[in-house]
């Protein structure tokens, strides 16, 4: 990732060489730390792990361009559309056959539909959000045919929020998953750093995504030392118990991103990172700006999240009266898809009853 990043920028290749040329001169006694070997065997461990993800998509109701609304029934149930993130696979929601939200709400007599947003295609490439909500979300509702509940998860809860307000005719309740509203909430330091980040991106962007290696670095970042930890724990767990098997299923999902329209990445890393639209009213769809539509509503918001932290996403149940808000003891992702999330779905489901 770091090679990526130089490549792309000459200027910042120069500094790093002549910084590490001036830092080894200075610096004659230095060697390298000794290999991690807890580390090492973890990496080991997870390459060779035999888990393969190998489920069947059910039937799409609707495509456009890469994208697809996936509809995992029953067709008499109440519809229940998901809209993920634009960065991450959406098939965290339907990890495994006997490990998937979706199919635990679908036994349980509910409808879900999962906005399956693909690749970037050639046209996505020049997308801003509003062709995002206003576009490719707004057709995929209509395809379902009648009044819904609209559930986000991450980014996906930002852009829930937008179509719902813009589209009062076709959502009934709405359903938010650890999504983040006041991007300056506890001071707003990392957010500010990222958001002024956005000029370094710009030789990246010219090219017309935000490359997935760079979003990952960028995830990273939020806790450094958490990548190395979790893999030194992982290569002294069991590796044939399904415990295993889940982390590998998770790993290999995060490794599975997808990359961000360049106009997009503009506008989320400088406009709700770096200006905290949302909040200030200025974060605007097809021109106008985006308000917190009045609706029934399930908050989800994960008290261990690192990528959206749990005073953003409580900052956007504020403003939805009677809003039911639960507080997982997970992760971002352990909430929807982890060892654990099993209780945020029972919540789910008895509400969307």
């Amino acid at each position: 990732m770091f090679h990526l990043m130089l490549a792309a920028q000459p200027e910042l290749s120069r500094a790093w060489s002549d910084a590490w040329t001036s830092w080894s001169a200075a610096s004659p006694g230095w060697t390298p730390p000794a290999p991690d070997a807890a580390l090492l065997a973890g990496i080991a461990a997870y390459r060779a792990h035999p888990f393969e993800r190998r489920v069947a998509d059910p039937p799409a109701i609707w495509e456009e361009g890469g994208s697809r609304l996936l509809d995992y029934g029953p067709a008499g149930g109440e519809p229940v559309l998901f809209v993920p993130s634009l960065v991450n696979r959406a098939y965290v929601l339907d990890l495994a056959e006997d490990h998937s939200l979706l199919r635990f709400l679908s036994a349980g007599g509910v409808r879900p539909l999962l906005l399956d947003w693909g690749w970037p295609d050639a046209a996505a490439k020049n997308f801003t959000l509003t062709d995002y909500v206003a576009g490719r979300l707004e057709r995929a509702m209509q395809a379902v045919g009648r009044p819904m509940a609209l559930a986000g998860y991450c980014m996906g809860g930002l852009m829930a929020v937008a179509a719902a307000a813009r589209r009062p005719d076709l959502v009934q309740r709405l359903v938010l998953l650890a999504t983040p509203w006041d991007f300056w909430a506890d001071g707003g330091a990392p957010a500010r750093r990222l958001g002024a980040s956005l000029p370094f991106l710009e030789p990246m962007l010219a090219l017309g995504t935000l490359p997935v290696d760079v979003l990952q670095m960028l995830f990273s970042l939020v806790e450094p030392g958490s990548v190395a930890a979790k893999y030194r724990a992982f290569g002294k767990q069991a590796q044939d118990g399904p415990r295993a098997g889940l982390f590998v299923a998770l790993e290999d999902w995060l490794s599975d991103g997808v990359p961000l329209a360049a106009p997009v990445a503009r506008e989320v890393i400088g406009g709700w990172y770096g200006g905290n639209t949302p909040v200030g009213g200025s974060w605007r769809i097809a021109g106008l700006p985006v308000s917190v539509p009045q609706l029934p509503s399930f908050v989800a918001v994960p008290s261990r999240d690192r990528i959206v932290p749990p005073a953003s996403a409580l900052a956007l149940a504020a403003l939805l009266p009677g809003a039911i808000v639960m507080r997982p003891r997970a992760g971002h992702v352990g909430m929807v898809a982890g060892s654990q999330a099993r209780a945020m779905w029972d919540a789910l489901l008895a509400w969307l009853r």
